[in-house]
């Protein structure tokens, strides 16, 4: 079958490539590490000119933060709520009907994304969530959205997998963070004392556990990892029952999913291309070119 459409999820550190055709399906797939941050502006133009020359003279659609004052050109953000429409109305044409970049959204309580709506927009598109609903997609940079009517309305950031990252490189605690990170019975204990919301006090108490035995160093890392999810997962506000859906892979998605269920919720875990790929190709139908 034919491709129809080139579409990129551009993050800072990587790229995703997808060959869609005319029904949305992927024909063919390629990652590497052409993120922002190894691309100097004036080479976009060549990188789209390559992946035609790869895949056919389609038409690309970009995603993500190519479009931030990092990348390509700055796409302004665009205001929630909003829909698919919407958002493919606001579709910032690079090349007109040729290339174009999907803009990122801005929330009113000062909270910005590039990227995650295609993919918050296309779990809904692709019927996997209900009209409303609580969607989580966690990484460096945890993204929160609530869905109303199939539109994104609110939405919140925490850099809970920065600060763990932070915390393992330049901290008082890098020593003790050596371990792997499981749902183990630490992992939950950390999710238990994170719901309490006294972060600060309980990642201090982490070193003097393994100083005075109370838990292993091996641990220490499962221990504060859940601490800091536990903290995410509790600031969130979600009802006793509530579904979440969780835009993951299974592992940092099951790490999610046992924070939740812990905290009173239940949980389903959604594939992230699929749903990046149900948002594109919704976008793409739905354009002005």
């Amino acid at each position: 079958m034919a491709g129809h459409l080139i579409a990129v999820d551009w993050g800072t550190t990587n790229r995703r490539v997808y060959l869609l055709d005319e029904g949305g399906q992927v024909l063919a797939t390629a990652r590497d590490d052409r993120g922002i941050k190894a691309m100097p502006r004036s080479g976009y133009l060549s990188e789209t000119a390559s992946l035609r020359q790869r895949y056919g003279d389609l038409p690309i659609i970009l995603a993500g933060m190519v479009g931030s004052a990092r990348g390509w050109i700055e796409v302004p953000y665009l205001p929630c709520p909003i829909g698919l429409g919407e958002l493919a109305a606001g579709l910032s044409w690079v090349e007109p009907g040729r290339t174009a970049i999907v803009p990122g959204l801005a929330h009113p309580d000062g909270d910005v994304m590039r990227g995650e709506e295609v993919q918050f927009l296309g779990a809904h598109a692709s019927g996997l969530t209900t009209g409303g609903g609580l969607l989580c997609q966690p990484g460096t940079h945890c993204k929160w959205a609530r869905l109303e009517q199939g539109r994104i309305g609110q939405f919140s950031t925490a850099m809970t997998g920065e600060l763990f990252a932070l915390l393992k490189s330049h901290s008082l605690l890098a020593e003790f963070l050596i371990g792997a990170v499981s749902d183990d019975q630490s992992f939950r204990d950390g999710v238990q004392d994170g719901l309490s919301g006294r972060l600060p006090r309980d990642l201090f108490r982490v070193r003097a556990a393994a100083l005075l035995g109370h838990r292993t160093v091996s641990q220490s890392a499962s221990f504060v990892s859940g601490l800091l999810i536990g903290h995410d997962v509790g600031g969130v506000g979600f009802d006793q029952g509530e579904q979440v859906s969780i835009i993951a892979d299974p592992e940092l998605g099951g790490l999610y999913a046992s924070a939740v269920r812990i905290a009173g919720g239940k949980s389903q875990i959604i594939d992230s291309q699929a749903v990046f790929v149900s948002g594109i190709a919704q976008l793409w139908k739905a354009r002005r070119s």
